[in-house]
């Protein structure tokens, strides 16, 4: 499959992630719902808030898509008020199944992250879309 035939794949479905950080820090894993509409993408996040943490850290997506280029804000909705949003800035490889890239909070650093999703379960959402149409 080339770069064209996957940008004109939707990106709705959930990806497993992960964001790496600029030093020595342990990366963490998400959980990341996407809803790719022509007005653009967006969707939610969960994340443990620490690796031996159970409580999960929530975040909402908003964002675009521009052929294999794929940028949104991240903004958390109960990590308390002095968590700012975090710019997102990847790419979809070939067969539309991984965004990769950096993050950065503005002002402050920035790291690298990876979006994976199974292309089964693209197949089982472009069926149910079909499904509905």
């Amino acid at each position: 499959m080339t770069v064209r035939d996957a940008t004109a794949q939707n990106l709705t479905g959930v990806w497993n992630g992960r964001y790496f950080y600029p030093r020595e820090l342990a990366p963490v894993s998400f959980v990341a719902t996407l809803f790719e509409t022509a007005s653009g993408l967006t969707g939610t996040t969960h994340e443990r808030v620490g690796p031996a943490s159970s409580a999960l850290r929530y975040a909402t997506l908003e964002g675009r898509r521009n052929g294999n280029a794929v940028v949104f804000v991240k903004t958390y909705t109960n990590a308390g008020s002095h968590v700012q949003p975090i710019d997102y800035s990847g790419r979809l490889n070939g067969d539309a199944t991984e965004i990769e890239g950096t993050w950065r909070i503005r002002g402050n650093w920035s790291g690298r992250f990876l979006m994976i999703r199974s292309p089964g379960k693209i197949a089982s959402v472009e069926r149910k879309v079909a499904a509905r149409v």
